[in-house]
């Protein structure tokens, strides 16, 4: 059975804040306003304020940073819709290596914007390709060292030091819902509260056109999804739920499923409330927790990332009436 200790990721926290922020939780009040919600505390894991604006460093520099010279010496190159290419790319480039991204046809301009910044080299790939190279660990096309973007232990470990720091600023926490893409930050949450807290319920949030990990706890084994849909959403919902990553996220309270135009409605709503700027995958954990199905205790919210089109926010939020 696979697993990730306790150790492993106290031993990631001993180094995550070399390059990594610890981020403020931010409690909503949904008791007051004209729209009537299930619950009425609603806590925001503002993971978005990290340097590359998303989660996604916390787990990349834990990988990074545990490489040997001679593996850092070839380069590193991982594959991404956009934020795990950023983590990489910034972690590679504070561990002085080369770093190549293989970035998937429907990342937004700006996460291409923001890894060419941080000096990494893109190769562009369909999403079918980006997809088979998650599954593989493996592409012809790219050299140096592969850092997989979730499905690695380092890397699950070191997004695990965020629940630790959930769990320091509310220690009554009820539950607590993630977006998944691949899974590596759902099985990081729940690895930190089975180890410290085994009460806290652990949920993760998929778009209704990409929810193959509701498909498979329903099924109760790794399933693909028949119908998926490219969307905002390109931070969350894959294919599949990788065979490999079942062991880690087949034990979560649930996968929550929302509506696009549910996301929509909550990234206006943490524009209204919390003053940023959320991402499409990060409002589906929002989304999923307005819905009360992970409870009515007190919920947080991981906010993910804040790396979209500015100009396509504007036109999500602008269509969404105020909450």
């Amino acid at each position: 059975m696979r697993h990730i200790s306790l150790d492993a990721i106290r031993d990631a926290r001993t180094r995550v804040y070399e390059v990594a922020v610890r981020t403020p939780l931010v409690r909503i009040d949904l008791a007051h306003g004209p729209t009537r919600f299930p619950i009425d505390e609603l806590y925001l894991k503002l993971e978005l304020l990290q340097p590359i604006g998303s989660f996604k460093i916390r787990g990349a520099w834990n990988a990074v940073r545990q490489l040997s010279p001679s593996q850092l010496a070839q380069g590193v190159w991982t594959v991404s819709a956009g934020n795990a290419a950023q983590g990489v790319a910034l972690a590679a480039r504070h561990a002085g290596a080369r770093c190549r991204v293989m970035v998937m046809d429907t990342a937004p301009a700006a996460k291409i914007d923001a890894i060419e910044r941080l000096g990494a080299a893109i190769v562009r790939a369909s999403y079918d390709e980006c997809w088979k190279t998650v599954e593989s660990h493996h592409s012809d096309r790219m050299t140096g060292c592969f850092v997989h973007p979730f499905d690695d232990d380092r890397f699950i470990a070191g997004n695990a030091t965020a629940v630790l720091e959930i769990l320091e600023d509310l220690p009554d926490v009820d539950a607590v819902i993630a977006p998944i893409g691949g899974g590596g930050l759902l099985a990081g949450l729940a690895a930190g509260v089975t180890s410290g807290r085994p009460s806290v319920r652990i949920f993760g949030a998929e778009p209704a056109t990409a929810s193959p990990l509701a498909t498979s706890l329903e099924a109760g084994s790794p399933q693909y999804f028949p119908s998926w849909q490219a969307s905002f959403v390109d931070g969350a919902g894959g294919k599949s739920v990788l065979p490999t990553m079942w062991p880690l996220l087949k034990d979560l309270a649930g996968s929550i499923v929302v509506s696009l135009d549910e996301a929509a409605a909550a990234m206006r709503l943490v524009a209204d409330r919390a003053h940023v700027i959320a991402e499409g995958a990060a409002s589906c954990a929002v989304a999923a927790a307005l819905t009360g199905r992970a409870g009515t205790g007190k919920v947080v919210a991981v906010v993910s990332g804040g790396n979209i089109d500015l100009s396509r926010f504007a036109s999500l939020v602008g269509a969404c009436q105020a909450s």
